[in-house]
C-alpha cells in the first residue's frame, strides 16, 4: 500500500467548498476557551461539509495564529459568525426551524448510539466550555441533549474529539 500524495486526494477548492451542498448541520461553540479547539472545529467542519460555525460568547475568532495552527486554512472555507449573546441567538435559530442539540451529560439525555438525525430537519449542535460544558440555560432550552457514551474512568472528552465523534455520526446519517 502507498500513501496518496495531496494532489491525489481530489480535495475541493475553497470556491468549490463554498458552492457544495452541505449537510443541514451548524455548530455552536459555547464559550470555548482554547483557540486550538476552535481551529479543530473549523477543520472538522470543513471535512464533513458543515453549514456554518457560530462562535458564542468568549470563544475566539479568526484571524488568530493559534486558530490557524489547527484549522489549516479551514477558516477560509467554512462560514462563521461571532455571537456575543448565545441564548437569544439559539432561540432565534429554533424559531427558524433548527433543532438545538446540546452535547452534554444531563438528566434524560439521549445516547448518541440511540439518536438518528432526520434528513428533513436542520440542526445546530452546541459544544461547551472545556471546564463547565454547555451553559445550563442552553441545555434547558435545547430540543435534545445528546450524550456520547464513554466506558473508561474519565467522564469527558476534549471538545475536538467530541466534535469529530458527533459530526461523523450526523454526516453518516445525513449524507447518504
Amino acid at each position: 500500500m502507498r500513501k496518496l500524495a495531496n494532489e491525489e486526494l481530489d480535495r475541493k477548492s475553497i470556491e468549490e467548498f463554498k458552492e457544495a451542498d452541505k449537510i443541514p448541520v451548524s455548530i455552536f461553540l459555547d464559550n470555548v476557551r482554547s483557540l486550538n479547539n476552535v481551529g479543530s472545529a473549523f477543520r472538522t467542519s470543513d471535512a464533513f461539509l458543515i453549514e456554518k460555525i457560530y462562535l458564542g460568547g468568549i470563544t475566539g475568532t479568526p484571524p488568530h495564529r493559534e486558530i490557524q495552527k489547527t484549522a489549516l486554512g479551514a477558516t477560509e472555507s467554512v462560514a462563521w459568525e461571532h455571537v456575543p449573546e448565545p441564548l437569544p441567538f439559539l432561540k432565534g435559530l429554533q424559531a427558524n426551524g433548527y433543532k438545538i442539540i446540546s452535547i452534554e451529560q444531563a438528566e434524560n439525555s439521549t445516547s448518541l448510539l440511540d439518536f438518528t438525525p432526520d434528513k428533513s430537519e436542520k440542526y445546530c449542535l452546541v459544544f461547551g466550555n472545556e471546564v463547565f460544558g454547555v451553559d445550563q440555560e442552553i441545555v434547558s432550552a435545547s430540543d435534545v441533549v445528546i450524550e456520547i457514551p464513554q466506558f473508561g474512568t474519565k467522564h469527558s472528552l476534549n471538545i475536538s474529539v467530541s466534535l469529530g465523534v458527533v459530526i461523523w455520526e450526523f454526516y453518516k446519517n445525513l449524507s447518504a
